[in-house]
């Protein structure tokens, strides 16, 4: 299983070919237009199910799958975490949990970015279990901007996840600390000199068991589509056995 998320900077429909020439499975895609303007090229693969949650048409969050999982929002959802947003993604072979994530909240004067993060996996407390659980997207945030006074940091957000038993595929693969990250998923005005890593994929134990591979995407490559490179997520098949028993 594939899972690929890639903040495309908007006009995604322009972009898809260049994120799927990587064979996801599912797709997390922040700054995504409506669904109704994804006016895809005819020789573009079409996803097999989508979810779009946002407010302005031109740049919201979408969630695609081009194989054989299926999407539907948790009934628990709670709209005041606009870009956070609960999945049960159901397949032949294999069920999770999936949360989709674009950290991006103007309007709470709480904070905008990673404190988003923070009220939603405290609300979705009781779902966000360490068993076949992912959360993935762009969450604005590193430890490097910790603000040691502020309750739900990104540090504190990690130990809670980690806690749970839930870790940054990131970080386990290349063995990295938080906020020593050496790949950047995030150029600041498109400058090679500004990177930071603010996209991450966490995932339950049980998953991290089956982690084949993670992947940054090249800034030579990317910047000339977006500010962010996709951050690629592989598990082996393995995964899917298991869970039958």
């Amino acid at each position: 299983m594939k899972i690929i998320t890639w903040n495309c900077n908007m006009a995604f429909r322009r972009k898809a070919d260049l994120v799927l020439a990587y064979k996801p499975d599912i797709l997390v895609i922040p700054e995504c237009e409506h669904p109704d303007k994804l006016l895809f090229k005819n020789d573009t693969p079409k996803p097999r199910d989508l979810l779009w949650f946002g407010q302005n048409l031109n740049k919201g969050l979408g969630i695609f799958s081009y194989c054989d999982f299926k999407f539907n929002v948790l009934n628990v959802h709670n709209d005041s975490f606009k870009m956070i947003v609960p999945i049960a993604v159901t397949g032949d072979s294999f069920d999770f949990n999936l949360f989709a994530i674009w950290a991006n909240n103007p309007a709470d004067p709480d904070g905008h970015y990673i404190t988003q993060v923070w009220k939603a996996i405290n609300h979705y407390d009781a779902i966000i279990n360490g068993t076949r659980t992912i959360l993935v997207g762009d969450f604005n945030s590193n430890t490097i901007w910790d603000q040691p006074r502020r309750v739900g940091n990104h540090s504190a957000l990690v130990k809670k996840l980690e806690d749970k038993g839930i870790f940054s595929v990131y970080h386990q693969y290349f063995k990295q600390s938080q906020g020593k990250e050496q790949h950047p998923t995030w150029y600041m005005y498109r400058h090679k000199d500004k990177p930071y890593h603010l996209d991450y994929c966490f995932a339950s134990a049980d998953m991290l068991l089956h982690l084949k591979s993670v992947e940054i995407g090249d800034y030579d490559f990317w910047f000339k589509y977006s500010d962010h490179v996709p951050v690629i997520t592989t598990f082996d098949n393995a995964l899917y056995s298991d869970s039958r028993g």
